[in-house]
């Protein structure tokens, strides 16, 4: 009896043994993914490369960091990387300007991450205060387009306010110095530049009026050429943003240790996070809203895109088909 229980004990671990080393001799993918450093909406790409799901899939990711998702997508399209993440807005801009991206997934939302902060005296304590204010943006972002729809949200035009273009690394000196009243951006910035301030002035989140659909892209060539690999990434990449979603407080830390921000207000905005893997039509309506107010504020030129076009949803409808509800 006990030579039979040993018996099943040695081929439960055999079995076990030859799934470790069926799991780890899947043929890998090599794919550098480049990801915007600095916001939590890379949570899903990351947590599937630090938790083995990339590995699991047959990817070997490499992780190339950027400071925005502007720079990784311009990455991508130039071959330095083969995937990116960006938001809405990069992909906007860099599709008016004929370049051939390829969106593949939205794998994080957010309507509460995009706001501004007020330097204290300002006089500012909500959005109905911005007229006749200096307000420091970064031109072309998706701050610029939430300041701008909450100006129009204050029966306000971008000519009732003193508009200066500024990297976000330099809000704080220009609140401190005087030289602005108020900065549009989003998190961590805003809680970092909160924080260089002691803490002090007002801020203000765009609650209702953008939810930011942040994706995973690649050059249309990439795409087209590498259905299989982005099977794989997908599958990978879902395992990661369920992660983030069900293991907050140990995604917190992944992504604190990532992007090292001064504050805390992130953490608090946690559970307002949407973490998850889809293609809908609310991307393709955003974009069109975008090129309108790029238009009209002369940022880009040139007729009115089919976005359509420039979303690949094959990939991930072969990998989870009740993902995809985008219209085509």
């Amino acid at each position: 009896m006990i030579a039979l229980l040993l018996a099943a004990v040695a081929a439960a671990a055999g079995a076990y043994a030859w799934r470790e080393r069926a799991a780890t001799s899947v043929p890998q993918e090599k794919v550098v993914i480049a990801i915007s450093s600095s916001y939590v909406g890379s949570c899903p790409v990351v947590a599937a490369q630090q938790r083995g799901f990339f590995a699991q899939a047959g990817v070997q990711a490499q992780l190339q960091p950027h400071p925005s998702g502007k720079s990784a997508l311009s990455a991508a399209l130039k071959g330095q990387a083969q995937l990116a993440t960006a938001a809405d807005i990069p992909i906007m801009f860099a599709i008016m300007e004929q370049e051939p991206v390829s969106v593949i997934a939205t794998i994080f939302k957010s309507d509460r991450d995009h706001g501004l902060l007020a330097r204290p005296g300002s006089g500012i304590t909500g959005p109905g205060h911005l007229k006749g204010k200096r307000i420091g943006v970064s031109f072309g972002t998706s701050a610029h387009f939430v300041l701008n729809t909450m100006l129009n949200r204050q029966l306000l035009a971008v000519s009732d306010v003193t508009l200066h273009n500024m990297p976000a690394d330099q809000f704080a000196s220009a609140l401190e110095r005087g030289e602005v009243d108020v900065v549009s951006t989003w998190e961590p910035y805003l809680g970092t530049v909160q924080r260089q301030l002691s803490g002090k002035g007002a801020l203000f989140y765009a609650e209702d009026l953008y939810e930011i659909p942040y994706n995973l892209v690649g050059s249309k060539e990439y795409v087209v050429s590498h259905p299989e690999t982005l099977k794989r990434v997908l599958r990978a990449v879902i395992q990661g943003a369920a992660w983030c979603r069900d293991e907050p407080a140990a995604a917190q830390e992944m992504i604190a240790a990532m992007m090292k921000p001064q504050g805390e207000k992130w953490r608090a905005l946690w559970p307002t996070y949407r973490f998850g893997v889809s293609l809908d039509q609310g991307l393709l309506l955003a974009l069109e809203d975008e090129t309108r107010w790029a238009l009209a504020n002369r940022l880009a030129s040139g007729p009115m895109p089919n976005y359509l076009n420039a979303v690949d949803f094959k990939p991930l409808q072969a990998v989870a088909p009740g993902a995809v509800t985008i219209i085509h």
